[in-house]
């Protein structure tokens, strides 16, 4: 983990003394509550925690939990006009004009004692290691609790919302979000698991975003929207990695998927690739018969939780369209972005900014 420090080295360590014996004048006063974080690290947090200052892929959680208003500084890729980076932008208006404490943009993972120290947080929540959370509570006096920031859909994702509101008081927020989740993928399993494989085309998720965009070369590997629907993903299994990976083109060509899905974010990627080599593209099957599609991106800093399950039912109705027939995406997109992002029709946000779901053709 690369840490950053920028400080005023005399004033500084004076404000980090009187801020060390001040928190340990209030811990005789009030011994808080004791915290055991995702690294087994023991924390002292305030009873009452009003200001945070989420680091890693916490703002995302802190969002979803419906603290967006107690978030007292974030680290600069939280300043966004991206709608993919949806959590953040429905709170761009909250978050615009506060203090920059770091820089996690493609996994930068630095942050500022400095400013940290300036917010006035009674706690720092990030997705760090355990070491780097050490030095961050060393260093600004502030009670840093450390959240794994674990796979999508994975029951430890339910663990770090936990966690978070445990710390932050929205206990009954989080288990809203988690029956959501839990619902929706038992739900999704359940119109799927019997079909059988004869009758399921083969998919593949490409132009994947990890650390960047890229083009058909990028895939998700093992992609938790195409497991929960039991689809017959073609790049299951080829790796460890559940996410983005790079693979040689010739491997796409020997999969030769019946449907690809792209990132949106990774379009304009994909349409320069095809015009300078299309026929590469045209020996694919997706690309021959027009099965191709863009979605949402899952990923923009770190993965989102309610964009990829709405993608889940928008992907169940295309491959298995009686399974899913009595699904309305959109009042589906609706209950989903309702909850998690405070803005039911976030779907015609990501329609309007041409990141929404639909067919794609490329060299158009």
């Amino acid at each position: 983990m690369k840490r950053t420090l920028r400080l005023f080295p005399v004033l500084l360590a004076l404000c980090l003394t009187l801020t060390a014996c001040g928190s340990a004048e209030s811990s005789e006063e009030s011994s808080g509550r004791i915290i055991t974080d995702s690294c087994g690290r023991t924390v002292t947090v305030p009873d009452q925690v009003e200001r945070i200052v989420p680091l890693g892929n916490a703002p995302r959680l802190v969002a979803y939990l419906g603290l967006a208003d107690k978030v007292a500084a974030v680290p600069q890729c939280e300043h966004t006009d991206n709608p993919l980076m949806a959590y953040a932008y429905v709170n761009r208006a909250l978050w615009q004009d506060l203090p920059n404490v770091g820089n996690d943009s493609l996994g930068a993972g630095e942050w500022y004692a400095e400013e940290i120290l300036a917010s006035g947080a009674d706690v720092v929540i990030c997705t760090y290691d355990a070491d780097t959370a050490d030095d961050i509570q060393s260093q600004t006096g502030i009670p840093t609790v450390a959240v794994a920031s674990p796979p999508l859909f994975s029951e430890a994702y339910d663990d770090a919302l936990r966690l978070v509101a445990q710390v932050c008081g929205a206990e009954q927020r989080a288990e809203e979000l988690i029956a959501c989740i839990r619902d929706s993928l038992a739900d999704l399993a359940s119109r799927t698991a019997e079909i059988p494989g004869a009758e399921k085309p083969l998919v593949l998720g490409a132009g994947a975003t990890f650390k960047g965009s890229h083009s058909i070369d990028g895939v998700y590997a093992n992609y938790p929207v195409f497991q929960v629907l039991s689809a017959r993903d073609a790049a299951l299994g080829i790796s460890d990695t559940v996410g983005g990976l790079l693979v040689d083109r010739e491997q796409i060509l020997s999969w030769n998927p019946d449907i690809l899905f792209f990132d949106a974010s990774s379009m304009e990627l994909i349409q320069a690739d095809y015009a300078a080599d299309p026929a590469f593209f045209q020996q694919l099957k997706a690309v021959q018969t027009g099965q191709l599609y863009q979605w949402p991106n899952s990923t923009w800093h770190s993965t989102n939780v309610e964009i990829p399950l709405v993608s889940a039912y928008w992907v169940g109705q295309l491959l298995y369209p009686e399974a899913f027939s009595d699904v309305n995406i959109e009042e589906k997109a609706a209950e989903i972005f309702g909850l998690f992002l405070g803005q039911a029709d976030y779907l015609d946000t990501l329609n309007a900014s041409g990141y929404g779901y639909q067919a794609v053709e490329l060299g158009a």
